[in-house]
């Protein structure tokens, strides 16, 4: 009952055309968490930031190790996406929607954006972490801009044998390019990552020790912003 009548509401909003965001109307629903972790309703996706609701993510980072060393699989996002067009990505991202477990989102998204098997993820992906932050929606979001998003992203890195190159399987992605670390350094400093797929990548190279107090000054600080406590209910699945 819930879910339908904030799905109506929302439907009757979209209609009078006073909120561009609802224009983006995906016939996908995030959940609401309760304090118990317990589910409230559900909410189509593009409607969340207009509450300020904690939505949850994955995100997979491919690389590779060869005569350069460690190299990041990069994606280049479709110019003609919605959000962040043309910007830098991960291998592979997307949404959690209701019902699903974050590694069946991973999977999915896998497959559809880097045409990695099911098989090969499912075997050889490693959890990283889960970061919890705030985005803040820019002109590059969609939408109305300036919202507060508190977001949970499930994060992922898979290596990925020399021979084996992904590739894209929707319009989402443009394309997938082999950065070295120093590309992915400078590509990080310009603003060239779309923001929540930035801070993955930020996570993988402290990981790997590539990132550390020792060679930047505000190591403290990026922490603190990669695992900000978030201020209300969050449930926090098994990443596997």
């Amino acid at each position: 009952m819930r879910s339908r009548v904030v799905e109506d509401t929302l439907k009757a909003t979209r209609k009078l055309g006073l909120i561009s965001m609802l224009q983006s109307w995906r016939d996908e629903t995030f959940p609401v968490y309760g304090p118990e972790g317990q589910l409230l309703l559900e909410i189509e996706r593009c409607a969340t930031a207009l509450f300020g609701i904690v939505t949850y993510g994955v995100q997979l980072l491919c690389y590779a190790r060869d005569e350069q060393g460690l190299r990041l699989w990069i994606g280049r996002r479709s110019e003609h996406k919605q959000t962040y067009p043309g910007m830098l990505d991960t291998t592979a991202a997307g949404g959690i929607v209701t019902g699903k477990l974050p590694i069946e989102a991973l999977i999915c998204e896998a497959h559809e954006e880097a045409s990695l098997p099911e098989e090969m993820v499912r075997g050889k992906v490693k959890p990283m972490s889960h970061l919890t932050y705030f985005h803040v929606r820019g002109s590059k979001a969609g939408g109305e801009i300036g919202l507060l998003q508190p977001e949970v992203e499930y994060t992922y890195e898979l290596e990925l044998d020399p021979s084996v190159t992904p590739e894209p399987r929707d319009t989402e992605v443009e394309s997938f390019s082999l950065y070295t670390i120093d590309e992915v350094l400078l590509a990080l400093k310009e603003g060239q990552f779309k923001p929540n797929s930035a801070i993955v990548v930020v996570e993988f190279l402290i990981l790997h020790g590539i990132i550390r107090a020792e060679n930047e000054s505000g190591y403290a600080e990026i922490l603190s912003h990669l695992h900000r406590e978030l201020q209300f209910p969050v449930r926090i699945l098994p990443s596997k």
